[in-house]
C-alpha cells in the first residue's frame, strides 16, 4: 500500500483546511486509514482513523468535533476536514494505513502508531495566531 498526503498550508487560527491522501495498492478494503501529526521536538500522534469498508471513524480528543475523516472508495482518497484550527495543530500531517487482523478489532485500536503497516510522506500544516 502506497499512501501520499497533500492539501497542507497556512492558515489562520479559526480558519479550515481539508488534507487529502492518495491510497495506492491491493484489498484496501481490508484496511483503515488513520492520520497522524507531528510537531517540532515531539512525538507522532493520533488524530483520527477511518475504517476502509465501513466508513466507521474514532477521533483523538483532541480532533473530536472540530475534525472529521472521510473516503471516497471511487477515487481511492481519504480526506481529513479541519475546522477552527488552532496554532497548536500546526504539524506535520501523516496517513497510515493498517491491516485489519481480525473482523470485530476496536477501533480504538487504531489509535497507536504501533498498529499500522505502512505510512507516506506527510504535509505540512502551520496555523497562524
Amino acid at each position: 500500500v502506497q499512501l501520499q498526503a497533500s492539501g497542507g498550508g497556512l492558515v489562520q487560527a479559526g480558519g479550515s483546511l481539508r488534507l487529502s491522501c492518495a491510497v495506492s495498492g491491493p484489498f484496501l478494503s481490508s484496511h483503515v486509514m488513520g492520520w497522524f501529526r507531528q510537531a517540532p521536538g515531539k512525538e507522532r500522534e493520533f488524530v483520527g482513523v477511518i475504517s476502509w469498508s465501513r466508513g466507521t471513524t474514532y477521533y483523538s480528543d483532541s480532533a473530536n468535533g472540530r475534525f472529521a475523516i472521510s473516503r471516497d472508495n471511487a477515487k481511492n482518497t481519504v480526506y481529513l476536514q479541519m475546522s477552527r484550527l488552532k496554532p497548536e495543530d500546526t504539524a506535520v500531517y501523516y496517513c497510515e494505513a493498517a491491516r485489519v487482523r481480525a473482523v470485530r478489532t476496536p477501533m480504538t485500536t487504531f489509535g497507536r502508531r504501533s498498529a499500522y503497516d505502512y505510512w507516506g510522506q506527510g504535509t505540512q500544516v502551520t496555523v497562524s495566531s
